[in-house]
Parts: structure tokens; C-alpha cells; sequence
């Protein structure tokens, strides 16, 4: 199944140097606290990223090769710069001012740079609440005798490995790898000076290997440590930094699976870190909050990973099927002036631009409130008395529909966006409904969805206005309050999230709310033309009917997945996602038997 896709920025390096250097000279001059911390974390993020993108542009280069040149150092001096900062900062309890001078940019700013560079989501810093202090205190306990080697894996490596070299107060820069091949099967190519150095180390040197993971495989890190081993790095002198205690998942080799198995591995998880409470004190996420919340009242009560339902829906008959493990980190929070919600925004920022558009939809009137941003973590009061509506809840012309018809509208309006490489393409759309379709329906009824699509690509195309889409319009994410308002629950970064549709037309949100809410051809005509009258401007009806076989088969492949990954874990969600599944499954397959093209 075809559902996640690697987002990729171009930006030119130039330009966000540039940015960085105006960014530190303003953090140098704040005062000390967690939002001087906070800001600290997010220059570390964007410098890494800059460092990704300059050496994947000169990887590139070279015939994807890593080789040993002058921007290795040149790339990761600000991050290393930045990162010890960062010790500097978390050891007081961000109760002091470490500065950082500008001049840890000159290097790079002296390098022929490429014109243009693609920079690489940070997965773990913007979905997934994975923080380099949890690197820095996983290094706490690792005293390596020289010579030490720490080796990032490109790209949110190159950062977590600039904090594990600051934690043991390494002068070098760490070397950074970036794997290469089958998503399964990844491989090392090395340049020769960088194989002979590598030789030349390898009969002393002990290793840090640094990266988030592992996942389905591990042979990002298994690929890393291959290369090392066959240079003669002995195994006992390799340290893995992963970012969770697990093993790889089922698709790893058994070389990488037995070598887990016995390796030195060295991680710090984020309840450990930010949720333990000490025996006088709240522990740390909480504290973050207090100038927003007051104390905590009682501990913090974790509502990721579908937990939320227990507490929303209380009849497990009515809980929808959801992906567990790639839900955002959420906790309720009791505390002296009342109930919040804290959820996982993002770090640097990511987590600054969701934090905006969550005040703008809040002052519009059509996301719950948002009190603030507390190092990645945005805070809601918790809305007690509002219940998810039901499928059934929203007949055509009802106030409610109206109110969906009024949000999406808003967002066509208020929130679009210019660079098209944010969203897949109708050709990447196309290319998923067809994947999925042929796996879960048969070839024939995919080949039809080709022939009927491929020829109108170009005219929709240019019927695509895209905007920052909500892509979860789902019955379980609209609030319905006592007083008749609806809000949008979890409507600030699905347009940005781990999957491959990205912003799309307006007409996306259109389709996925008609099959969410259960509308009828008349429902959705009518909730059209209320987004259009807000919108300001006309809705495809062709680009809708091309939109409605890809989003079915977008949340076909999505539950399918969703559900192979957990059901040997979690059979009860498993089967909930099988049968979601399912249901798109069914809907599709009659969509594509009508007689008359799909979007004709």
C-alpha cells in the first residue's frame, strides 16, 4: 500500500544561513528560562537541518557517496556549537545564559555552497516528541576512552549526534552517513580518503552510532554499523544511540536483529525524562506549564495512543480504529486554575507555526482555544462538556454542516499556500488510489481508475488552488458543546504530517467530509456551496470527483497498514482498523463499478 511519502524542502542555503545568524544574535540577548532553552532546541533543529541538506546536496554530488572535504566540519560546526550550549543550558535547568558566538557560522558561510538544497523532515523533533536533551542524558553514563568516533545518520542524526559529541565534550565535529538503497536493505558507500581514515581508526577507536529508531527494519543503523565492521571496527566497540528501548521491527535482517540483540545501545525515553515526578516536585512537563496552568493537582494522565477514547467514548462499541503509535503525545492535566490538555506541537519551529495557526482558528471561533507553547507542547483548557458528534448528527442544511461548511471555507480562504512540492501531485495521488486499489480490489477495477484519470490530469491540474488542508475530517475530531457550536478538534497540522497528500485543493476536505459525516450527493452539493460562499471563489466539481477514489484509497492503504503493523501487538485494534479498512474498501469498489467515468 502507497500512504507515506518523504517530504522534502528546497531552500537556498544562503538564505537560511542568513536567517540562522539573525535568529542567534536575537537568542543571545534573551533572558534565561525555558523559553531561552526552547529557543535554543529549535536554532539546534534548523542548524542540523541546514547541515543535512548541504551534505546530502554534496553526497549527491559525488555519485552518492560520503567522502571526507572541507564542509563536513564547516556544516556541523553550528550545531556542535549549538549543542553544547544546549548541555550548558539543561544541566542548569535552564537557569543560565550560555552564549553562543556567530562566528561558529563563519566556516560555512566561507564554502562554495550549492544554489539550492532539500532539507528532510526531523521526524522525530515534529511528530513524534523526540528531544536532544533525552540524547544528552543517554550519554550521561557512556565514558568511551579515546579515540572516540561519533557517527550521525542523515538527517535528524547530524543534529542528535552534535549533542552526544557535546555531552561527552568532544572537540570534533561527528562524521555524518547517509545510508542508501532499498528501504529494507540500506547500504553505506564510502569515498576513498574516508575509507582510509576509517581503516586507520578502526583498530582503536570506540563508535557512537546516532540516529532515531529503529523501525520496521533497522537497517539504517544495521547499514552504519555493516560498513564500520567491514573496516574493522571490532562490534564490542560500537554504542548504538537509538531513540526507544525496542528491538528493529519484523522486516530487519538477522545479521542486524542478532547484533542488536548483543550490542551496546544507550537511550533516555521521554517518560523518564519529562513524566517521573520527584518526591517533592511535578515532573517536568507540568512545571513548564505552571505559569499557564498553576501546579499540578494530581499526575498527568496520558491520553496518546488511543487512549483518549476511554475518556470521549466510554463504550468501546463506539471507538474508531486509529493508528496507535503515530498518534501526537497528549496529556490531561489537573491543575490549580483548572483541566488542560497538552499536546505534542512540535520542537523549534514547527511547533511556533502551529502554535499561530491554532490561536487563529481559536479566534475565528472554530478550534478550541489555546492558552500557549511550552517547548513543543501546545496547551488547551480541556472542553469537559463537549462530546464528538455522530456520524448521523449532520443532515443536509442542518447548523452543524453549516459550521463544517464555515471551517473549511476559512481555511480555503485564510490559509493557502504557494510552494506545490507541500502536497503530492494528481500524478502521486493517481499513482496511490491505483497501488491500493490493485491490492485490495484487483487490478481490473484499478486499471479503470488509470484509464479514466490519466487523460484529465492536466486540465484538473489547473483547477488546484492548495491550502493547508485539514486532512481529518472525521466524526470523532468536531466537538459538538451544549450550547449547539462545533469545533475542530486536531486542526493544525495534518496537512503536515508522516503521509504523503500533503496541502491539497480545498476540494480534498470537501470529499473527506462527505464520506466522514455520511452526506448524500445533496449533503455534499450543499456543504460545497457553503465553503465556496465563505471561500470566496468556486470548487472544482471534477476535481472533487477526482479526489473522491484517491481519498478512499488513501484511508484504505492507511487502516490496512495501520492494521498489519499492530494486530500481532493489538489484535482488538487490528480488527478495528481491518474493518475500517474495509468500509473504504467497499465504498471504492462500488464507486469505481458505476458505468460513467469517475470524474468526468
Amino acid at each position: 500500500m502507497l500512504v507515506y511519502g518523504g517530504s522534502v524542502r528546497q531552500a537556498r542555503p544562503g538564505e537560511l544561513l542568513e536567517a540562522l545568524r539573525a535568529r542567534l544574535r536575537a537568542w543571545n540577548a534573551l533572558p534565561p528560562g525555558l523559553p531561552r532553552h526552547a529557543a535554543l532546541v529549535g536554532l539546534l533543529v534548523d542548524a542540523g537541518s541546514l547541515a543535512q541538506g548541504v551534505l546530502d546536496a554534496d553526497f549527491a554530488r559525488r555519485g552518492q557517496e560520503d567522502e571526507v572535504g572541507p564542509l563536513g566540519p564547516a556544516s556541523l560546526a553550528p550545531s556542535l556549537a549549538l549543542a553544547r550550549a544546549l548541555r550548558r543550558s539543561w544541566e542548569a535547568g535552564c537557569a543560565t545564559q550560555p552564549s553562543v558566538p556567530e562566528v561558529c557560522l563563519a566556516a560555512l558561510e566561507r564554502e562554495r555552497l550549492p544554489e539550492r538544497v532539500g532539507l528532510s523532515v526531523p521526524e522525530g523533533f515534529a511528530y513524534y516528541a523526540l528531544y536532544p536533551e533525552q540524547y544528552l542524558e543517554a550519554a550521561r553514563g557512556w565514558s568511551p576512552a579515546p579515540p572516540v568516533l561519533v557517527v550521525g545518520i542523515r538527517g535528524i542524526g547530524t543534529s542528535l549526534a552534535s549533542v552526544v559529541a557535546a555531552a561527552r565534550a568532544l572537540d570534533d565535529v561527528p562524521l555524518t552517513l547517509r545510508p542508501g538503497g532499498p528501504p529494507f536493505q540500506r547500504v553505506c558507500r564510502l569515498g576513498p580518503v574516508l575509507e582510509q581514515e576509517l581503516r586507520a581508526l578502526a583498530a582503536r577507536a570506540q563508535v557512537a552510532i546516532v540516529d532515531e529508531g529503529p523501525g520496521l527494519s533497522g537497517s539504517t543503523f544495521g547499514a552504519v554499523a555493516d560498513a564500520l565492521e567491514e573496516r574493522g571496527v571490532a562490534p564490542e566497540r560500537l554504542c548504538f544511540f537509538p531513540s526507544h528501548a525496542g528491538a528493529p521491527g519484523p522486516m530487519a535482517s538477522e545479521r542486524h536483529r542478532a547484533r542488536w540483540g548483543r550490542a551496546r545501545r544507550r537511550w533516555c525515553d521521554f517518560e523518564s525524562l519529562f513524566l517521573r515526578e520527584g518526591p517533592e516536585r511535578a515532573p517536568r512537563l507540568a512545571r513548564w506549564c505552571e505559569d499557564l496552568t498553576g501546579r499540578a493537582l494530581d499526575a498527568l494522565e496520558d491520553l496518546g495512543g488511543g487512549a483518549w477514547r476511554q475518556v470521549v467514548l466510554p463504550d468501546a462499541r463506539e471507538w474508531p480504529a486509529v493508528h496507535v503509535e503515530q498518534e501526537r503525545r497528549k496529556y490531561r492535566l489537573r491543575a490549580e486554575r483548572g483541566v488542560f490538555l497538552l499536546k505534542f506541537a512540535g520542537l523549534g519551529a514547527r511547533g511556533e507555526q502551529r502554535w499561530r495557526r491554532a490561536r487563529q482558528l481559536a479566534e475565528a471561533g472554530l478550534a478550541p482555544p489555546v492558552e500557549g507553547l511550552r517547548h513543543g507542547f501546545l496547551v488547551h483548557r480541556w472542553l469537559g462538556d463537549a462530546r464528538p458528534l455522530s456520524r448521523d448528527a449532520l443532515p443536509p442544511k442542518a447548523p452543524g454542516l453549516a459550521r463544517v461548511g464555515e471551517y473549511l471555507g476559512f481555511r480555503a480562504r485564510h490559509l493557502p499556500v504557494r510552494e506545490q512540492e507541500r502536497g503530492a501531485s494528481l500524478e502521486l495521488l493517481l499513482e496511490m488510489a491505483r497501488r491500493n486499489t490493485s491490492l485490495a480490489l484487483g487490478e481490473a477495477l484499478a486499471g479503470k481508475l488509470l484509464s479514466d484519470g490519466a487523460r484529465h490530469l492536466a486540465a484538473l491540474q489547473r483547477e488546484v488552488r492548495r491550502v493547508e488542508t485539514d486532512n481529518k475530517p472525521h466524526a470523532w475530531e468536531w466537538l459538538a458543546l451544549p450550547d449547539g457550536r462545533l469545533l475542530k478538534a486536531d486542526a493544525v497540522d495534518h496537512h503536515d504530517a508522516h503521509d504523503l497528500v500533503g496541502c491539497q485543493d480545498i476540494a480534498w476536505d470537501v470529499v473527506g467530509a462527505s464520506v466522514e459525516l455520511g452526506l448524500d450527493a445533496e449533503g455534499e452539493a450543499w456543504l460545497a456551496r457553503r465553503v465556496e460562499r465563505v471561500a470566496g471563489r468556486a470548487l472544482s466539481p471534477a476535481l472533487r470527483a477526482f479526489y473522491r477514489p484517491c481519498y478512499l484509497a488513501f484511508q484504505l492503504g492507511h487502516h490496512v497498514l495501520a492494521a498489519s503493523a499492530l494486530e500481532a501487538r493489538l489484535p482488538e485494534e487490528g480488527a478495528r482498523l481491518r474493518e475500517a479498512g474495509a468500509r473504504y474498501a467497499r465504498r471504492l469498489g462500488a464507486l469505481l463499478l458505476r458505468p460513467a467515468p469517475t470524474w468526468a
